[in-house]
C-alpha cells in the first residue's frame, strides 16, 4: 500500500525540493554583488560548453514537465472536464507570459512608458516557461506517451537540421554563430533588434527558434513524470530505470556534442539530452532519499522555495531592480543606488572581490528564504 501512495500522490516532496533547489540557484546566479567578480561555476559558458549555471534553466523546464504529469494526470483521473483543463492551461500560460513582460518593462514603464514599450524585450525566462508549459500540457492531455516521445525526437532532429543544413537568408552558410545563425536571423527578423536581449541586440538566448528544443526539454520531464506515476513497478525499479534513462541521455548528448556542440544560448539538441539526463538522475536520487527512504531533515529550506517558486523568482527580480533603481545620498553627498550602498558598506570592506560578490548573492537568497519560510508557516502559497 505504501508503494502505491508514493507514486500516486499528486504532490511529491522530492519534486518540490528539486524545484526549490533550482529556483534558489537561479536567484543566486542572477544576483551577484559585482558582475565583474564571479566564480567560474556561477557563470554561463561563453558559448559552447556547459557550467553548473547552464543546468539551472533546463532543470526548471524539466520540472515543469514532471509537474504537468502529476497535476494534469490527477485531474484526468478525477474526470475533470477536458475543456476546463485546457482553459486553465491557457490561462496559466498567459499569466506567466504577462509576468515575464512586466519584468522586462519594470521599472522603465513608470519613467519613460513610450520608450519602454518600444524597446521591451519580448523573449524571456517566464515567457519561455509559459510556452513550454502550454505546449507540453496540451501534448500530455491530448496525446499518448508514444506520440510525445516521437515529438521529442522530431523537435531535436529538425532543430539540428535547421541550424546545420539550412542557409541563413542573405547568402550566409549554415552556422552556429552568435549573430549569424538562423536562430539569430529569425529573432531579428520577427522581433526586431529593439525587442531582443539588451546585452546583445542581435540575438536572444530565449529566442523563437531555440524554443523548439526547449519544448523538448519539457517533454522529457513530462515523460519522467508519467514514469514516476506508474504504480505497476516497485519504487526502487522506477528509480533504477530513471537513472538508466538518464545515463543514456547523457551519453547521447555527449556523443552528439562532437558534431552539434552543447550550447545553452542556442539550446542545442545535444544540450537537451545532456541536461535532461542529469535532471532525471537528480530527481531519481531525490525521490529515493526523500519519498521512499524518508530522509527529510534537510528538505525544509528547499521545500519553502519550491512551493512558491514562480512567486519568489518574480518578486526577487522586482526587488533586485528596485535596489539598483532607488538611490540614496551618502555622507559624501553622492547619490548611489541602494544596492551599491549596501554592497560597499557591508560586503566589500570585509571580503575579497570574488567572495564579496558571492556573499551578497547568498545573502539575497537567505533574505528570500526568511520571507518564504514565513509564508510557508502561514500557509500562503501563491499559485499562478
Amino acid at each position: 500500500m505504501k508503494e502505491n501512495i508514493i507514486v500516486q500522490n499528486s504532490r511529491l516532496l522530492s519534486l518540490d525540493v528539486f524545484r526549490g533547489l533550482t529556483v534558489a540557484a537561479m536567484i543566486l546566479v542572477n544576483n551577484p554583488g559585482d558582475w565583474g567578480n564571479i566564480y567560474a561555476p556561477l557563470e554561463h559558458a561563453e558559448w559552447n560548453g556547459c557550467t553548473p549555471t547552464d543546468l539551472i534553466f533546463p532543470f526548471f523546464l524539466f520540472i515543469v514537465g514532471v509537474s504537468i504529469a502529476f497535476s494534469l494526470g490527477s485531474k484526468k483521473e478525477n474526470n475533470v472536464p477536458g475543456n476546463q483543463i485546457i482553459r486553465s492551461v491557457i490561462k496559466r500560460s498567459a499569466i506567466l507570459f504577462a509576468l515575464g513582460i512586466i519584468l522586462a518593462l519594470f521599472p522603465d514603464i513608470f519613467i519613460e512608458p513610450v520608450n519602454a514599450l518600444a524597446s521591451v524585450r519580448i523573449p524571456g525566462v517566464l515567457q519561455r516557461i509559459a510556452i513550454v508549459y502550454l505546449v507540453c500540457a496540451i501534448l500530455f492531455y491530448k496525446t499518448t506517451v508514444k506520440t510525445q516521445l516521437s515529438i521529442f525526437l522530431f523537435l531535436l532532429i529538425i532543430y539540428w537540421a535547421l541550424l546545420n543544413l539550412v542557409p541563413v537568408p542573405g547568402g550566409v552558410a549554415p552556422n552556429m554563430g552568435k549573430e549569424t545563425s538562423l536562430a539569430a536571423w529569425l529573432d531579428r527578423t520577427l522581433l526586431s533588434e529593439a525587442h531582443l536581449w539588451k546585452l546583445s541586440r542581435t540575438w536572444d538566448p530565449e529566442g523563437i527558434l531555440s524554443t523548439l528544443p526547449a519544448i523538448a526539454t519539457g517533454i522529457s520531464g513530462t515523460l519522467a513524470g508519467i514514469w514516476l506515476r506508474k504504480n505497476d513497478l516497485k519504487p526502487q525499479n522506477t528509480v533504477l530505470c530513471m537513472i538508466l534513462a538518464g545515463i543514456i541521455f547523457i551519453v547521447t548528448g555527449l556523443l552528439w556534442n562532437i558534431s552539434f556542440p552543447i550550447n545553452k544560448a542556442l539550446w542545442t539538441s545535444s544540450y537537451v539530452f545532456f541536461t535532461s539526463g542529469l535532471a532525471a538522475i537528480l530527481l531519481a536520487a531525490l525521490y529515493w532519499f526523500i519519498d521512499i527512504k524518508s530522509y527529510k531533515s534537510f528538505t525544509g529550506p528547499f521545500e519553502v522555495y519550491g512551493v512558491n517558486a514562480i512567486t519568489v523568482f518574480f518578486m526577487s527580480t522586482i526587488i533586485a531592480k528596485l535596489f539598483n533603481f532607488i538611490t540614496i545620498n551618502t555622507s559624501e553627498d553622492q547619490s548611489v543606488s541602494v544596492k551599491s550602498w549596501l554592497y560597499q558598506s557591508y560586503f566589500t570592506p570585509y571580503f575579497s572581490p570574488l567572495n564579496a560578490s558571492l556573499f551578497w548573492a547568498l545573502a539575497f537568497v537567505l533574505f528570500w528564504l526568511v520571507i518564504l519560510w514565513w509564508m510557508y508557516r502561514q500557509r500562503i502559497i501563491l499559485k499562478v
